[in-house]
C-alpha cells in the first residue's frame, strides 16, 4: 500500500469493511491519507488483519463492530469514532445482504433482514454522521449499489429492491445537502472477483456478456470512491457512477 497525503487529516467509516470490496475501500481510503473506522457486524478477525494491513503500510485504522440496522448502535458506533479517531468526514455504506431466493419462497423476515441492513442501516449511518458534517461545512456520503437495481435479478428481489433504494436516496441526498457543501454519490459495480458465500451458483464466463472481456477486481471499485472523495470528485454529487466493464450501460 503507497500512501499519499490527498485524505489527510480526514476520517473515513466504512460499514461492511472486513472483506471484499469494503476491504478493498478500507485500504485505498488509508493509502491516500485517511484514518479509517472499520466496521464490521460480526467479522471481527477480518476487520482486525485489514486495520493491521493498514498500520504496517503506516497509516491509521480501528475497528468498530456494531450492526448498523440497529440504531443505537450506530449511534454508539460513530459517538466513538468521533471521541477516538475525529469527526467523520466521509461515509462509505457498503454493508449490505447478498443472498439469493426465488420471490415466491422469501418471506416477510427474509425481506426485511435485506432491508434493515442495506437500507435502514444507511439511513441510521447517515442520519448518525449528519451533524457532524453540517458543522464542519461539508462531508462525503458514498453508498454502494449495483446493476441489479435497475436491471433486476432472478432470487434477488430484495436486494434489488434495497439497492435502488439507495440509489434514490442517493440522489435525493445530494438535492438537500449540497447547499452544506456535503456531497452524495453512488458507486455501483457490476460483477468482481469477490469471495463468494457458500451456495452461491459459479459465475458465468465474463466473455460473453462484459464487453471488457473479464470481471472487476474490488481496488477498481475502491479507486472510484478515492476519487470522489478527493479533488477529483470535488464537482460531482448525485451521480451513480456504474463500473462494470461496460455490461450495462445506463
Amino acid at each position: 500500500m503507497t500512501t499519499s497525503p490527498e485524505l489527510n487529516g480526514r476520517v473515513a467509516l466504512i460499514t461492511g469493511a472486513a472483506k471484499n470490496i469494503g476491504r478493498a475501500i478500507a485500504l485505498e481510503l488509508a493509502a491516500a491519507g485517511a484514518t479509517v473506522a472499520i466496521n464490521t457486524r460480526a467479522s471481527r478477525a477480518e476487520a482486525e488483519a485489514v486495520a493491521a494491513e493498514i498500520r504496517a503500510a503506516g497509516g491509521s485504522a480501528a475497528v468498530y463492530i456494531a450492526d448498523i440496522a440497529d440504531a443505537g448502535a450506530v449511534q454508539r458506533m460513530c459517538a466513538a469514532v468521533a471521541a477516538e479517531l475525529g469527526a467523520i468526514d466521509i461515509l462509505v455504506l457498503n454493508a449490505s445482504v447478498r443472498r439469493e431466493i426465488p420471490f415466491t419462497e422469501m418471506t416477510f423476515e427474509e425481506w426485511r433482514q435485506v432491508m434493515a441492513i442495506s437500507l435502514d442501516g444507511a439511513f441510521h449511518c447517515v442520519k448518525a454522521v449528519l451533524p457532524g458534517m453540517i458543522s464542519a461545512g461539508g462531508g462525503h456520503i458514498i453508498t454502494l449499489a449495483g446493476d441489479t437495481a435497475l436491471t433486476g435479478a432472478v432470487g434477488k428481489v430484495h436486494s434489488s429492491s434495497a439497492k435502488s433504494g439507495l440509489a434514490g436516496m442517493t440522489r435525493a441526498l445530494a438535492r438537500e445537502l449540497g447547499p452544506k457543501g456535503i456531497r452524495v454519490n453512488c458507486v455501483s459495480p457490476g460483477h468482481f472477483n469477490t469471495t463468494r458465500p457458500a451456495g452461491r451458483a459459479a459465475r458465468p464466463a465474463a466473455s460473453g456478456h462484459i464487453p471488457l472481456g473479464r470481471y472487476g477486481e474490488a481496488d477498481e471499485i475502491a479507486a472510484t470512491v478515492r476519487f470522489l472523495c478527493g479533488r477529483g470528485g470535488g464537482f460531482t454529487t448525485g451521480q451513480i457512477i456504474h463500473v462494470n466493464g461496460g455490461q450495462w450501460m445506463f
